[in-house]
């Protein structure tokens, strides 16, 4: 189960409408509550890649960011990306490219761009489950 306070939602929601029509990415992290993980920084990164099909994350972006993560006593729990135009599911790249059966991968879907849908995966080669995503008013 992944915990994530609306203000975090939000700040993920803000970010890929900013960057439409290209797809948008960061890293999630936080602390672990009784095997929930509580979502505690997102962190907004850049995409290099510039596409609305694909991701890769700056790479000194994502470093710093795990420094702070580190710095805070915070645990990375996995990343982030948007959809612009397909659901929240994982796309064979997404799959491909998952390095860590360990990570939450979070999707945020725009296909309906007034019905944004986030979704939490953990990938584990061909295998995919969903993780359970709870949402708190505030931290």
């Amino acid at each position: 189960m992944l915990r994530i306070y609306n203000n975090d939602y939000q700040k993920i929601l803000n970010h890929a409408l900013k960057e439409l029509p290209n797809e948008a990415c960061g890293l999630i992290g936080g602390t672990i509550d009784q095997e929930v993980k509580v979502v505690r920084e997102v962190y907004l990164l850049r995409n290099v890649d510039e596409s609305r099909e694909h991701f890769s994350m700056d790479p000194l972006e994502q470093l710093a960011a795990v420094k702070d993560l580190r710095k805070k006593g915070y645990q990375l729990f996995g990343n982030f990306h948007s959809h612009p135009d397909t659901p929240s599911r994982p796309s064979e790249e997404d799959k491909r490219l998952a390095y860590d059966s360990n990570a939450s991968y979070l999707i945020l879907s725009l296909q309906e761009r007034e019905r944004p849908v986030l979704k939490a995966f953990y990938i584990d080669g061909e295998m995919v489950g969903e993780e359970p995503i709870e949402f708190i008013l505030q931290k």
